[in-house]
């Protein structure tokens, strides 16, 4: 069997790889075009911003999240989200068919489902880690990071087609249907492991909230690990508001193009973070996670420094996709080394630890949405990405011990 294929034995994976697959693509729409109809409906930049905030205001109970995931079983906790994720879009479904869709409407279920959406990326690949070979740990997290890369590629296009040709109506029975699909095939993955299920170990950890000061004392006890999340942070804060929040406002007010020229840039940053993942697939086991996390990061922050002067729509795909690559290549370097390092029991808490890091996420979305008017466009996005490019070389630096070394633990291969 193909190397790059060979999570695929695993009947969890052949389950879980189109579960994500669904809710990544869900997901994806709904934020293309919710992101466009607030910026239509009320044509202002920090109230997209706003939006793109509120999608994460779950992040402070990841960890929590992970603590519980950890207790009642992964895959029960991910299709319980998954669930959620499908009432929420049934609400703006109703709304939009009875005409009493608006962006403050928006704004409130954007904010109801940010509770949990967070905590996706996280459980999801605790999940991958707790059913997968551990042989095969790098090659299942890059085919299963192309669940989200595919996703940002169809889900944008196909967002963007079936807003502009049929309406929020269609768009969201669609996205409705996707979501129950997901959390149906969920529901056929292996649990994954149950902390209480053993009654020592539920009685060494009484409570959620111990597990997760568990986890947190085992991120800051680990360099590596702390590296790692202060790096998430940091491209959280600096890097990831650009494409994740701004992409509409950039398509509509820098180079005036329509929805499906939105869908366009964003499926070039995606389609970049897709040949990224395809990479590490093909590349995981040959590379040294710590040094691939830190050098890919530097060009990410690099190329969105370039796209915030492209001069023609062209050139900005070009540099999106490069930025993309980096960045998928960047993010799945540190979960590997998450995983790798550590403890099996411990997943689930790390990866709810890993989620917190994207607390400053709707932070540089508003500090963007607030800086553009007084600044601009090129002058905020330059700022961010100089600040975040000098804050990566500092955290290098300050762990070069931990995550330079070949030798060193972070790099096993």
């Amino acid at each position: 069997m193909i190397a790059a294929l060979r999570p695929f034995r695993s009947r969890s994976f052949r389950y879980q790889w189109p579960a994500d697959l669904c809710a990544a693509w869900a997901l994806e729409m709904e934020t293309l075009v919710l992101g466009w109809y607030v910026l239509s409906a009320s044509g202002s930049v920090l109230l997209l911003t706003v939006f793109g905030a509120l999608q994460y205001v779950g992040t402070l109970v990841s960890p929590l999240l992970g603590a519980i995931g950890d207790r009642i079983g992964l895959r029960n906790l991910l299709a319980a989200m998954r669930l959620a994720y499908a009432c929420c879009a049934a609400t703006l479904l109703l709304l939009a068919s009875t005409g009493r869709l608006d962006p403050w409407a928006v704004l409130a279920v954007a904010a109801v489902c940010g509770l949990v959406r967070p905590s996706d990326i996280g459980m999801r690949t605790a999940l991958v880690g707790a059913t997968v070979d551990p042989a095969d740990l790098a090659a299942a997290m890059g085919i299963a990071r192309t669940t989200m890369d595919s996703a940002k590629i169809g889900g944008a296009l196909a967002g963007a087609g079936l807003m502009a040709w049929f309406g929020m109506t269609q768009a969201y029975l669609l996205v409705t249907a996707l979501h129950l699909l997901g959390m149906a095939l969920t529901l056929k993955v292996e649990g994954g492991r149950r902390a209480a299920a053993d009654p020592q170990v539920a009685q060494s950890r009484p409570s959620p909230w111990s597990d997760l000061r568990e986890g947190l004392v085992c991120v800051w006890r680990a360099p590596q690990l702390l590296a790692g999340m202060s790096l998430a942070a940091l491209v959280n804060l600096t890097a990831y508001p650009i494409t994740i929040g701004l992409l509409p406002y950039v398509a509509r007010e820098v180079f005036h193009l329509d929805q499906q020229g939105l869908g366009w840039l964003v499926a070039s940053y995606a389609g970049g973070a897709l040949l990224g993942s395809l990479l590490t697939t093909t590349l995981g086991p040959r590379l040294r996670p710590a040094r691939s996390m830190m050098g890919a990061a530097a060009l990410w922050y690099l190329s969105l420094l370039a796209f915030a002067h492209a001069p023609a729509p062209g050139v900005a795909m070009a540099l999106l996709a490069c930025a993309g690559a980096a960045q998928s290549l960047s993010m799945i370097a540190l979960q590997i080394l998450l995983l790798r390092t550590t403890e099996p029991s411990l997943r689930g808490r790390i990866m709810g630890v890993r989620m917190l890091a994207i607390y400053p996420l709707p932070l540089g979305m508003l500090l963007a949405g607030a800086l553009i008017p007084v600044l601009g466009y090129q002058a905020t996005v330059s700022l961010m990405q100089t600040t975040g490019l000098v804050l990566a070389g500092a955290i290098t630096f300050g762990w070069r011990g931990s995550l330079l070394p070949q030798q060193a633990p972070a790099n096993a291969r």
